[in-house]
This record gives C-alpha cells, sequence and structure tokens, in this order.
C-alpha cells in the first residue's frame, strides 16, 4: 500500500514561525519580562499549528520532534559535564593553584601568547569555551594582573584561545550539534571552520 506523502510547508509560513520566535524573545527581554523557556515553547505551539495547518499530520510531526531530541542528547551531556566540571575546579582549589604557579613560571613579556595558547589547549582537551574561560581565564586574569598586563588585553587572549579551541574540539557541544543538525561529517565541519579560527588567534599574537 502507497502512503500518502504530504506536501512541503510554503516558505512564507515557514518564515513566519521564525519571525514569530525572534519577535517574542526581544519583546520579552526588552517590554514583558517574560521567562525564555515560556517564549520557546510558545513558539513550538506556534509551529506546530501552522505546521498541522498546511497539512502536516501529527504522526509526522511527533517524528520530527523525536528526531530532533535525539540529535540534542549528546550536546544536552557534554553541556552538563561543563557544569560539573566548573564547579569542581573552583571547589577543588585548581583555579587558584593556577594563579599560584602562573605567577611564578610565565614570563611577562610572553604572557599574552601563553595565555591565548593555554586556553586553547585546555579548550580543545575539555570541549567547552566558557568552562575554559570561567576556570582557566579565571586564574589567567588574576597571574595577567598580578603582571602588570591591562586586563582588556588579557581577556583578549583568553577570548581568541578559548573560542578557537571550542571550535576545534570534537567534544564541544556546538561543534557536535551543527553537523548533526545538517548531516554532515563531524570532522568535514571542523576543518571548514579552520578558515574562521585564524584571525582571532592571530590577534593575540
Amino acid at each position: 500500500m502507497q502512503t500518502q506523502k504530504t506536501k512541503d510547508m510554503p516558505f512564507g509560513w515557514a518564515l513566519f514561525c521564525i519571525a514569530f520566535l525572534l519577535c517574542s524573545m526581544v519583546a520579552s527581554v526588552l517590554w514583558l519580562d517574560i521567562p525564555v523557556h515560556i517564549n520557546l515553547l510558545t513558539s513550538i505551539a506556534v509551529t506546530l499549528g501552522v505546521a498541522w495547518l498546511n497539512g502536516k499530520p501529527w504522526k509526522e510531526l511527533a517524528a520530527a520532534i523525536e528526531y530532533g531530541g535525539q540529535i540534542l542528547v549528546t550536546p544536552t551531556i557534554i553541556m552538563m559535564l561543563i557544569g560539573c566540571l566548573i564547579a569542581s575546579w573552583i571547589a577543588g582549589g585548581t583555579v587558584p593553584m593556577i594563579i599560584y604557579w602562573g605567577l611564578k613560571m610565565i614570563n611577562p613579556s610572553m604572557f599574552l601568547v601563553t595565555a591565548c595558547l593555554i586556553c586553547a589547549v585546555c579548550a580543545i582537551s575539555i570541549g567547552s569555551s566558557w568552562s575554559t574561560a570561567g576556570t582557566v581565564g579565571v586564574a589567567l586574569v588574576g597571574i595577567g594582573a598580578g603582571l602588570g598586563i591591562n586586563p582588556a588585553m588579557t581577556a583578549g587572549a583568553i577570548i581568541s584561545g578559548a573560542y578557537l579551541g571550542d571550535k576545534m574540539s570534537p567534544m564541544s557541544d556546538t561543534t557536535n550539534l551543527a553537523p548533526a543538525v545538517a548531516e554532515a561529517d563531524l570532522f568535514d565541519h571542523i576543518k571548514s571552520m579552520m578558515y574562521t579560527t585564524g584571525p582571532p588567534l592571530s590577534s593575540a599574537w
């Protein structure tokens, strides 16, 4: 028995769903003061309603929701582990230890380059720019202040290295999410991002 093929939703309706999400988020932040998750749930309901009105059966919509949930499992677990990592490093005294040894070992004339490379290696290892900036980055800010380095230059070196490592790491949640949604190969995605990681890295040198 042949299954009935449903037609694609018109582009205008798809654009309406995106516009509704963006407008509701902006209105919530600027005027309505509504929690973000309420806007997301409302936008999901509007999108499902629009799809249903355009002939999409609930079975197909439920399958799409299930598929999207499967894609998000790995990035969600990675983000949960990142939060645990930041808390354990701060509670365990890792950050103060880095500050202590950093002041003893890092040459002030090479501090910015060293800070960038340390953050890049750390971010590649753990797959998170936020975790790197919230742990090693905080320690490097303290080291920079102790060495008399401009805090803005220190922050630039930290961010450049952290985002380089985050984009290039196979452990990164966003690096895994993007090719998963696009159904592309993870390492092909990493190679394609090499063209945009050079300028931020060079700014620290």
